[in-house]
């Protein structure tokens, strides 16, 4: 492997394939930075409501774990910022002055982030539990900045505006108006929902699996139901939000839409394809929904739906991948909808958590499953641009740093980002395992019943 990764130092391959494993690797914990303080507050809420210590416990262990992922998001996160600068310096050159101010309030995010959660976790059993309690707010806040104010800048990449080139000079930048453009809300609100679902079914996961293995107390019951029903309510609006960005895409970027449906020849009555793989200008095994596609994009089946017919050979992005990845990502999204269902349809019936092997072993897939549909919306949101790293304006291969030796950076951030993924694994469980000191014994619960 290493002879090819060498090999393509003078292409884009290199460049591509480090930032997307870097992205694909702090994406993940991103998520959880964004997910995680409100589940961290909502069961510290609860403990003081309550006085029953398994919420107690749950918040010092999450808060706990929070910090370690946050340490761990910095640094992947730096990463990310210098491989920026390092194997884009032509999109950087060019239009950094258009793009640098998310990037720039994303950064004032972090830092009240940062300091939030140090007072947070410094403060337990020095704050009284109100003002502790408020500490954590910020932390909530900051975390939803800051991935709105990231994605936002990959939105501009989607739709770039405010800007103006004359004589192959920027003139008139309008940083407000790159960072407000017509796919920032789609886009930013999927992401969002996207990291609640993660961050729900992940760790769900983790006490589905000791539950599978005989660990069936109010802890684990309560450490299991709280995020998966912030997963599980997330669900169907990440459905409703997922039509509306594909909405987006079927009127601004056609040939991403025709690449996520596999669809080649152009017409009315367009069907929906569910599955399939796509080869030869055609898809492959698929099963179509007659007039499907037309009535999701027109709501009339004889709206005209573009495909790849009308975009030339060299500007389609690479159909199987993308097709793939879109087919991945909605089909886990509606299996994830029906654990959800099953979920409320028993706690209707007997208003209790379903502890069946069957349902605990769904809820322990369902954590890597969600990380799945994430990263494969990733995929179909950047590779459906290809071959543009900004739509229609510049092309990857004119974006790239053009410097030999790009496959060496691939090779070591292979390397940091395995001994980040060992390290973080090993902390989180000698955290799981280590005992969480009792809350103080003089704090009076009641006083805390208006919070």
């Amino acid at each position: 492997m290493l002879p090819l990764l060498l090999a393509a130092t003078a292409s884009p391959v290199a460049a591509r394939s480090q930032m997307g494993f870097s992205l694909g690797w702090h994406i993940v914990v991103a998520c959880l930075g964004v997910g995680m303080p409100a589940l961290v507050l909502f069961v510290e809420w609860r403990g003081l409501r309550t006085g029953e210590p398994s919420y107690r416990l749950l918040a010092r262990r999450w808060a706990r774990a929070l910090g370690v992922l946050f340490a761990v998001g910095a640094v992947s996160g730096t990463i990310l910022s210098f491989e920026m600068g390092v194997l884009w310096s032509g999109l950087m050159d060019h239009y950094g002055a258009v793009i640098g101010l998310p990037f720039a309030i994303e950064g004032f995010a972090f830092f009240i982030e940062a300091i939030f959660l140090g007072i947070y976790l410094y403060g337990w059993d020095r704050l009284s539990p109100r003002t502790h309690l408020l500490s954590g707010l910020p932390i909530v806040a900051a975390g939803v900045a800051s991935a709105f104010f990231v994605v936002a800048a990959n939105a501009w990449m989607n739709s770039p505006q405010g800007f103006t080139v004359v004589g192959g000079r920027l003139v008139g930048v309008d940083p407000w108006a790159a960072m407000f453009n017509a796919a920032t809300w789609p886009e930013t609100t999927h992401m969002i929902l996207a990291a609640f679902m993660v961050t729900g079914f992940l760790m769900a996961s983790v006490y589905a699996v000791a539950m599978l293995r005989g660990r069936r107390d109010r802890y684990h019951r309560l450490g299991l139901l709280i995020p998966l029903v912030l997963g599980v309510a997330a669900a169907p609006v990440q459905i409703v939000v997922g039509d509306w960005a594909a909405r987006y895409v079927s009127t601004e970027q056609p040939a991403k839409l025709a690449a996520m449906e596999g669809l080649f020849r152009s017409g009315t009555h367009a069907p929906l394809a569910v599955g399939g793989y796509y080869s030869g200008d055609e898809l492959h095994g698929a099963v179509h929904i007659p007039n499907g596609l037309s009535l999701l994009v027109h709501l009339d089946p004889d709206g005209y739906v573009a495909g790849l017919d009308q975009v030339p050979a060299d500007l389609r992005p690479p159909v199987p991948i993308v097709h793939l990845a879109f087919d991945t990502m909605v089909g886990i999204g509606f299996a994830l909808l029906a654990l959800g269902v099953w979920l409320g349809y028993c706690w209707w019936r007997r208003r209790e958590l379903p502890e069946s092997r069957w349902f605990l072993r769904a809820v322990a897939v369902s954590g890597v499953a969600a990380v799945a549909a994430m990263e494969a919306g990733w995929v179909t949101t950047e590779v459906g641009r290809q071959p543009w790293i900004v739509y229609r304006v510049l092309r990857v291969d004119d974006a790239v740093n053009p410097a030999p030796g790009l496959g060496w950076g691939l090779v070591a951030v292979l390397a940091v980002y395995t001994a980040l993924t060992v390290a973080t694994v090993f902390v989180l469980r000698l955290l799981a395992s280590t005992p969480v000191p009792a809350a103080p014994q003089e704090r009076d619960v009641t006083d805390y019943q208006v919070v």
